[in-house]
């Protein structure tokens, strides 16, 4: 990693420490842990009885507490932001679930978790765009899954991102596209003072998030000798992106029936296979 992508890492470290407190507080993270899993996804992971798990980027541990919930046997959560996993434990340790968090980059994980190794690695939800370097991060991945392990990732889908962070300017509905789909232009620099939870930041505001195509993404896993199982495409979200979004019953929201039927997270499963080094 160059100077420059370390300067930007760490600029999202400091974005990340300052949003942590302000989300650990909002009414956003108030909801029960296994609310943040679509159905699909329990379906995907199976039983998590007697299986590791390992949650990449997972800030507050929203969705690794609820693994630990689901009876797997270890559960850890790792974080670049040193605050995310303060607020973390405080949270986990309210819910009296048992889940250990690591502070660390993610392309250090390997080293910070002693070479242990997981049947199954979860991330997503906002996690990929923050990664300069996707097949560096694959094989990150690769040494952190036991042979026969999955990967999950479950995530917005590109077409999403692709859409913009907020409606335009003129208060319309209409899909317009404000940012890269594909790859390859490098980082998107953002300078704002709320986060998504509707909250003012105060501080570190700046921010930076690379875009990452599902072609780059699936190229990246195969070449870094994962096995694709299944690519799911969905139409909901946990919170309502556009104000037109009306809830479904499980209480995530999706667009109106008379809306176009577009792909707004996608879920991923892959599985590891023995590799020469």
């Amino acid at each position: 990693m160059d100077l420059e992508t370390q300067r930007m890492v760490a600029a999202n470290e400091a974005n990340w420490d300052a949003r942590a407190p302000i989300h650990a507080g909002s009414e956003f993270y108030a909801q029960p842990a296994r609310y943040w899993f679509a159905d699909y996804e329990w379906n995907d992971l199976g039983d998590l009885n007697r299986r590791d798990v390992l949650h990449l980027q997972c800030h507050l541990g929203t969705e690794t507490i609820a693994f630990a919930q689901a009876g797997a046997a270890e559960v850890v959560g790792l974080d670049l932001s040193a605050r995310s996993v303060q607020e973390a434990r405080r949270i986990a340790a309210k819910a009296g679930a048992d889940v250990s968090y690591v502070h660390a980059n993610v392309y250090d994980a390997v080293e910070a978790l002693g070479g242990q190794r997981f049947d199954v690695v979860y991330t997503g939800k906002g996690a990929l765009c923050y990664l300069p370097d996707l097949r560096a991060w694959v094989d990150v991945v690769r040494q952190l899954l036991k042979p026969g392990g999955t990967l999950y990732i479950v995530e917005f889908h590109p077409l999403l991102n692709a859409l913009g962070p907020t409606p335009p300017p003129d208060g319309s509905q209409e899909f317009l596209l404000r940012n890269d789909y594909l790859e390859g232009r490098g980082p998107i620099a953002r300078d704002s003072d709320r986060t998504y939870t509707g909250h003012e930041v105060p501080g570190k505001t700046e921010s930076y998030e690379w875009m990452h195509g599902l072609g780059e993404l699936v190229t990246a896993l195969v070449a870094g000798g994962l096995r694709i199982e299944s690519l799911r495409e969905s139409e909901v979200l946990p919170w309502p992106r556009f104000d037109a979004m009306v809830q479904t019953p499980d209480g995530w929201f999706r667009l109106p029936d008379d809306y176009p039927r577009i792909p707004l997270l996608f879920a991923l499963k892959a599985t590891s296979r023995p590799r020469a080094d």
